[in-house]
Parts: C-alpha cells; structure tokens; sequence
C-alpha cells in the first residue's frame, strides 16, 4: 500500500489536566484539534474529522455554554478546507468524510465538505436525533443539507472482528481494500470511532485527551467522568489503545499536539 496520511491542526482549546485526572498536578495545556487526511492508493481521499467551525457560531444558549466551558481558539486560517487548499489539495476532491463523533470541535468544517460521503454511525444519529446539553453536540453547527448528504451508516453488522497485533477489535472496512478500517472505540460519545490507517497508524479521535493520558483515563475526576457516554467502556478503550501502542501501532488522538505534517513514514 502507497496511501499519504497528513494532519492538520484546526483550532484548539485549553484545560487543566489536574481538573480532569485525580492525581494529576495543576497543569493547563492547550489541546489542539486534529483533523488527518488520507490519500489512498487508488485516489480515494478520506478525511477524518473536520476541527472547529471558524468565524461566528450561531448555536444559542448550548453553543455558549459549551464555548464557556471549553473555550475554542479559532482564527480564520484554521478552516480545515483553506489549509486544503494551502497544501494543493481541492477539498472538492474528498471523496470521505468520517466522523469520529459530533463534538464541535470534530464537525465544524462538515459545511465545506457538500459533495463528499460521510461515515457514520448509528451511535451518531441517535444522538442527533435527541440531543442532550450532556452529549456536547450542537446541531445547528451541522449545514442544513446534511441530513440528506450521501453517506454510509455503520450499524452493529457493519463491524467485524479483527485482530491487530494479539489485540482483538471490531472494525469496518470502509474501502473495500483494508487500507482504512474505522474501528469501533466506545466509551467517550455514543458511536464513536477510530480510524486504522494502512495497519500502522490508529487515529483514535477522543478516546482518551492525549497519548500521554491513556493510562490516566482511569482517573478522571467526577464532572469529566460524568460527561462521557459510557465510563466503563471509555477506561477499557484507552487499555486496548494501550496494549496496541505496546505491540507497535502508532496511536494518535485528535488532540495531541503533533509536529509533522506526515504520518506515514
């Protein structure tokens, strides 16, 4: 296989991660939000994720009291499609988009993707379909046309089992050709996934805030236990995504701060 993975940063915000983690020290970081673009062989192009909305949001009292708790860092230069097209790429061209979940800082570029199909899953729609102050989602940041924009719907028979250097995980081959297996990583938001790109790098979106932070995913602290879907499951996703960082996948979450461009090396 011959496919080109790049990531963009587009956006960020800031936390202390001795607010979310027991034990953890007083320590606000900035967590920048991922978006990662994958060129495949046969020119397919599969973007996951699409970082912050730039510009204004008109997302009412939810919006605010989201932007209030997590306060976004967005400049004009972050939109996912304007870096798309810095780097020569038509964002036309993007056959895919996949959404890991329906956090704002994952779907505010879906408006400039109208032609491209989206992958999602049935977790995802359920969610849309009765939003929840607590689930984070804002669907006033999603464009009018997306309820009707083409896509695929992964529903529970869509995922097969795998098994990914002695660790067992369940995932759809959404190519057709293994280069892109969107891997179910419950826990964080209802239906959320991951990406395993060409067997050797694991997009895993929110499953645990950093790389450096799987192993304190265990310990969250009250409130950010609180708000993730399923707590249990989210403390057994960030084990696999350590056991699969141990037997020699790359894991990246979508917001680690990355210093290279290319990730497919």
């Amino acid at each position: 296989m011959t496919g080109r993975l790049r990531h963009y940063t587009c956006g960020s915000t800031t936390h202390d991660v001795g607010a979310m983690f027991r034990g953890a020290a007083k320590d606000v970081r900035e967590f920048p939000s991922g978006v990662f673009l994958f060129d495949a062989a046969d020119g397919r192009r599969v973007l996951f994720d699409t970082g912050y909305r730039t510009g204004e949001w008109r997302t009412g009292w939810r919006g605010a009291a989201y932007r209030r708790l997590l306060p976004p860092r967005v400049a004009d230069a972050d939109d996912i499609a304007a870096q798309l097209e810095g780097d020569g790429v038509d964002p036309g061209s993007v056959t895919h988009v996949v959404l890991s979940h329906l956090h704002p800082d994952h779907v505010g570029g879906v408006h400039r993707f109208p032609t491209a199909t989206f992958v999602l899953t049935e977790g995802m729609l359920r969610t849309l379909a009765a939003p929840r102050l607590r689930t984070g989602v804002l669907p006033r940041l999603l464009p009018e046309w997306f309820p009707t924009a083409s896509r695929i719907v992964l529903d529970d028979a869509a995922f097969r089992q795998v098994e990914v250097h002695g660790v067992r995980l369940r995932a759809a081959d959404v190519l057709g050709d293994g280069s892109y297996l969107v891997v179910e990583l419950p826990g964080h938001a209802d239906g959320h996934v991951g990406a395993l790109v060409e067997g050797s790098v694991l997009l895993a979106g929110d499953a645990a805030w950093g790389r450096d932070l799987l192993d304190a995913s265990s310990g969250l602290r009250p409130i950010p236990r609180a708000v993730q879907h399923d707590p249990a499951r989210y403390e057994s996703t960030a084990r696999a995504l350590r056991a699969l960082t141990d037997a020699g996948i790359r894991i990246v979450c979508s917001h680690d701060p990355l210093g290279e461009r290319e990730l497919l090396t």
